[in-house]
């Protein structure tokens, strides 16, 4: 907490003038102890905030079987005042009427008697929910009608939410909008994400040498480049990726281990990877499976080709949530996902990323072993409890190159960075000379030997 205190009091934001109703999940379900973690969370997030009343006002309202408004849009002008009110609050510990706290919000809370100012003044105005469950009443409709009448909804789920509920509250664009976190431990990690969203730009008011992309952080700012291209060592310039045209699958673990947040945390990785790539008719293409006891091809190599469809039918993806059997998608994605009937193209380099957080309940040697074999390369990444063996079973050599893992998700952004560098420098000098091998022993066995004998003296690993 004084860490992130800190960091926004020395690196304040210029902030948007707001009018800003926290709308909070006060239920029996929440502990005593992870209600304070929302307060926490609450006070953070004001931090950089410019609270006045000819600049940001907060209001808050909490909920559970009632609404009950513990501060309006003009009840305080700073944000001391705000912040005491908040360390005030007392939990409910009733039911979960979140349909009541929308329609609460949006009829009374927005209103110019509590506090909102008038629709022509172009103030944005801002709900942001926090909830730990499933709703008691229903929330489609007030929620529509609510965005309909001009109120941007930020939707925070904790822990076993249903995230088609978050959707059906927040406001497009979901990736925007709607959050899952696993616990109320997490939701500080929230903080940066809103932070960027609802601070000014400080990459239009100073020119910071960014050849593609300049992007705001909490504490400053950072260069990235657009889709197909990599970030020099000087921070600025923007290198086009060598990657040539791939065909990409990812092979996605969709089991109950994960947890739905956790799920997401992975739909997000699959859309920076996107993000690398040069995606056309003509250039990459992506397709994506999910596996639990099951597989199910979310999308195909031929589906989709542009970035922004392929993250779109991402973000639509429902979670499995059931067994892992990494085994039977390796098969799938051998057999059929690089077939011409989903896709595939006969000269692109065929490229597979697997990604697992446990112990596959079959076998994962027979298949990777066929895939590698036939010239598909494969990545393998691993999360928390995925067991090293397996990984090594299923990456491509050497593993050093193709094996990424991360003791957390929370640490899953050192090895997202990790692929997409290494992704950006290619492939295909290595897979051709692979392939030349294959084809080499079909001929004459003796001079394959050789052959390999001068490509591992050779190669560039």
């Amino acid at each position: 907490f004084l860490k992130l205190t800190t960091v926004f009091l020395t690196n304040p934001c210029k902030a948007i003038p707001l009018d800003f109703v926290f709308v909070i999940d006060s239920s029996r379900s929440i502990r005593s102890n992870d209600y304070e973690k929302v307060k926490t969370f609450i006070i953070n997030l004001l931090q950089f905030l410019d609270i006045g009343h000819d600049a940001t006002r907060v209001g808050l309202l909490q909920y559970g079987s009632v609404v009950q408004p513990e501060f309006s849009l003009n009840t305080y002008g700073s944000r001391a005042e705000v912040e005491q009110a908040v360390k005030n609050m007392e939990h409910l510990a009733t039911g979960t009427m979140t349909g009541l706290a929308i329609q609460y919000t949006m009829e009374t809370a927005f209103t110019e008697d509590h506090g909102a100012r008038p629709l022509n003044m172009h103030i944005p105005r801002i709900a942001m929910i926090v909830t730990d469950g499933r709703p008691q009443d229903t929330v489609k409709e007030v929620a529509a009608e609510a965005r309909k009448a001009g109120i941007q909804i930020f939707a925070i789920g904790v822990g076993r939410v249903d995230m088609k509920i978050l959707k059906t509250i927040g406001s497009e664009p979901h990736s925007e909008h709607v959050h899952l976190v696993a616990n109320f431990s997490q939701i500080e990690s929230l903080i940066s994400v809103f932070q960027s969203k609802l601070c000014e730009d400080t990459c239009a008011e100073v020119d910071h040498g960014c050849e593609h992309i300049c992007a705001n952080l909490p504490d400053g700012h950072e260069c990235r480049c657009r889709p197909g291209y990599e970030l020099t060592v000087d921070g600025k310039t923007c290198n086009k990726c060598h990657d040539g045209v791939m065909d990409l699958v990812f092979v996605i673990d969709g089991s109950k281990s994960l947890g739905p947040a956790n799920f997401e945390l992975v739909k997000q990785f699959v859309n920076s990877i996107v993000d690398s790539l040069d995606i056309s008719r003509t250039g990459t293409h992506v397709g994506l499976i999910q596996y639990s006891t099951k597989v199910r091809t979310e999308f195909t190599l031929g589906q989709y080709v542009t970035g922004d469809s392929i993250k779109q039918a991402v973000g639509r993806m429902q979670y499995m949530g059931r067994g892992s059997r990494t085994g039977s998608a390796l098969r799938h994605m051998f057999e059929s996902s690089f077939s011409s009937r989903e896709g595939g193209r006969p000269n692109p380099q065929q490229v597979t990323i697997v990604f697992t957080d446990g112990r596959s309940q079959d076998d994962v040697s027979e298949w990777a072993s066929k895939a590698k074999s036939s010239g598909i390369t494969i990545y393998a990444l691993g999360i928390g409890k995925a067991i090293e063996q397996e990984l090594r079973e299923i990456a491509s050599e050497p593993n050093e190159m193709y094996l990424y893992y991360a003791e957390s998700f929370e640490k899953m952004g050192e090895i997202t960075q990790k692929l997409k560098s290494r992704m950006c420098k290619g492939e295909r000098r290595h897979l051709g000379e692979v392939k030349s091998l294959l084809q080499c022993m079909h001929v004459n066995t003796f001079f394959a030997k050789c052959q390999f004998i001068v490509w591992l003296s050779t190669a560039k690993i």
